[in-house]
């Protein structure tokens, strides 16, 4: 049996023990396809959180970027994982913008908007899963870059963006700390990506899977980078850990226009280092580096790039040098980005 004949064999037993009997019990029967879609999600999820457990965990024990100092923290970005790795906002998102998009497009279709295959351009591709697969990887791949740079340059979504920035404290858990509007913004335009470009439900579930997974050892809190080749091939933790360095991650274009202050200045130093300094790929018309999701390519071809490989504290520059608030607790983060972007934090 193969691991996806044994992956759909776990998702039907969780359906049929858990989600299908649940369904009908609350009088949701008619929902039984997206209760199935749901338990692969679960299932994904549950997986996720043991590849953390049992691996990433203990890397970072063994070889920590910093010493742990902030629990409270942690804890808090350890509930961000399980809302969005557990189902829970993928859950709220079936029942709301993703079902409104979905319908948005069927009836788009029905008016003549062509169903498009993106598989399906190249003869041969799709007789060929692994072909498909990464085909589709390098195209949400490269709007995820986009996604992300324009989290960093417009100013709107960067205050919503900021909850995920403002963690101090980098670990495997750290990656799904966003604000709940951030996260159904870029929700909202994967999925509708998805179905513009003719991903199968199943593949956009695996795609998801393998960037969240990947994406959770990026944020670990380890020194590791992948080596001169590896590291331009992949996005290492030390890599993306620039991305959040005070000063850099967000700051840099700010600090490199004509007259302005160097990243360096007011930056924290690295840890166990010198004073940081400019990040001397990056172009002036840039806001922030190393925006890659999982390949650094993107940043290597556009400007954003920055290999320099120190491990500098994390954190928003504000928030460092003027004590800015951006909230403790789950709740208090999702108050204050919304009062950031109502212009009231």
């Amino acid at each position: 049996m193969t691991p996806a004949d044994l992956f759909a064999s776990a998702q039907q037993g969780l359906f049929e023990t858990l989600i299908e009997p649940l369904a009908f019990a609350l009088g949701l029967g008619n929902l039984l396809e997206d209760g199935f879609v749901a338990a692969g999600w679960l299932l994904i999820g549950v997986l996720q959180i043991g590849v953390l457990l049992a691996v990433i965990g203990p890397l970072q024990r063994l070889w920590p970027a910093e010493p742990v100092r902030d629990r409270a923290a942690i804890r808090v970005d350890v509930l961000y994982t399980l809302l969005h790795r557990l189902g829970l906002f993928k859950l709220a998102m079936f029942f709301s913008v993703e079902g409104w998009l979905t319908d948005a497009i069927g009836v788009l279709r029905a008016r003549g908007l062509p169903t498009l295959h993106l598989d399906a351009l190249w003869p041969g591709v799709t007789d060929r899963p692994l072909v498909s697969f990464v085909l589709y990887l390098l195209v949400f791949d490269f709007i995820g870059y986009w996604v992300h740079r324009a989290q960093h340059q417009w100013d709107w979504w960067w205050k919503l963006h900021a909850v995920h920035h403002s963690q101090r404290q980098m670990t495997m858990w750290s990656d799904d700390r966003n604000h709940l509007l951030d996260s159904v913004l870029t929700d909202a335009i994967m999925v509708v990506v998805a179905i513009l470009i003719g991903v199968a439900p199943s593949q956009f579930v695996l795609l998801v899977a393998c960037t969240q997974l990947l994406e959770s050892l990026q944020h670990a809190n380890l020194r590791w980078s992948f080596g001169r080749v590896g590291e331009r091939l992949l996005v290492s933790p030390r890599f993306h850990r620039r991305h959040h360095a005070i000063g850099i991650g967000h700051e840099a274009r700010a600090a490199r226009e004509p007259g302005a202050a160097g990243p360096s200045q007011g930056a924290s130093a690295p840890l166990g280092g010198s004073a940081p300094r400019a990040a001397g790929s990056v172009g002036a018309h840039v806001r922030g580096v190393n925006f890659g999701v999982l390949l650094p390519c993107w940043d290597a071809l556009l400007g954003s790039a920055d290999f320099s490989g120190r491990c500098e504290p994390t954190g928003i520059r504000d928030q460092v040098e003027q004590g800015r608030d951006y909230g403790r607790g789950f709740w208090a983060q999702q108050w204050r980005g919304l009062l950031r972007l109502a212009g009231r934090a």
